[in-house]
């Protein structure tokens, strides 16, 4: 069986990055679809918040200290701005393609989604736009199997199913691949980077789903979600942990 092998983030026990069991919103978008000058400045911000990460590691603070809670309410703070202002250009569609308004691509990435779904990850919603993605699942990950190793690079951890990072290099890789053969194109199809949040309690959990069945609607393409055949909720929504 294969094993999945990651590294620690931080000096917690478990990643930071994706607590086992958590169930997540994910977002990723097409290649392009966002002004570059607006995306070198949200890179330059984002490296700065990054080295300051690595210095607070690096002082080996405990969790709970006002330098780390302060550092992680801007990482927070900085994560939800840049969201909502790359929301608001997908939505208006004027950057970069929307290969997605086509059928036979959307079908494919809605075909992969599912494929996933009982195999690595609980897939709870989605909505395909024309130009981005939102999803809502559970990866299997889960705190009871995570095995602890030490390896030449130092303390990693060892588990039967994917992280986000695996699940996420797949999903988009098979799909890009494949939406590129239906488009006759060669070249990028996603861009890199994809948004993800911890869904931290069920309150959220409900609102998040609501925020993605809502785009369309949003968008002013249909009247109801469930006229949108490219969005998607689990007949029985299961409680978050």
């Amino acid at each position: 069986m294969k094993q999945y092998i990651y590294k620690e983030h931080t000096e917690r026990n478990l990643p930071h990055w994706h607590p086992p069991g958590a169930t997540l919103f994910v977002t990723f978008r097409l290649a392009d679809t966002v002004p570059k000058p607006l995306l070198r400045l949200y890179y330059a911000r984002k490296l700065w918040l990054e080295e300051e990460t690595k210095r607070l590691i690096g002082l080996k603070l405990k969790d709970d200290s006002p330098e780390i809670v302060a550092h992680e309410q801007r990482l927070q703070d900085f994560r939800r701005e840049w969201f909502m202002k790359f929301e608001r250009i997908l939505h208006k569609a004027e950057t970069g393609p929307a290969w997605l308004k086509e059928e036979p691509v959307a079908k494919v990435v809605a075909e992969a989604l599912h494929h996933r779904d009982g195999d690595v990850y609980r897939l709870d919603a989605y909505c395909i736009m024309s130009n981005h993605v939102h999803t809502v699942f559970m990866p299997f990950l889960s705190a009871e199997e995570l095995r602890e190793v030490m390896l030449p690079e130092g303390l990693r951890f060892i588990s039967e199913n994917p992280p986000l990072d695996k699940i996420m290099q797949s999903l988009k890789g098979w799909t890009a691949w494949s939406c590129n053969q239906v488009l006759g194109r060669k070249g990028t199809f996603w861009e890199d980077e994809s948004y993800d949040h911890v869904v931290r309690d069920d309150t959220e959990f409900n609102r998040i789903v609501k925020y993605v069945l809502d785009n369309p609607v949003k968008a002013g393409l249909v009247e109801d979600w469930q006229e949108w055949k490219w969005s998607y909720q689990r007949a029985t929504v299961p409680q978050t942990v």
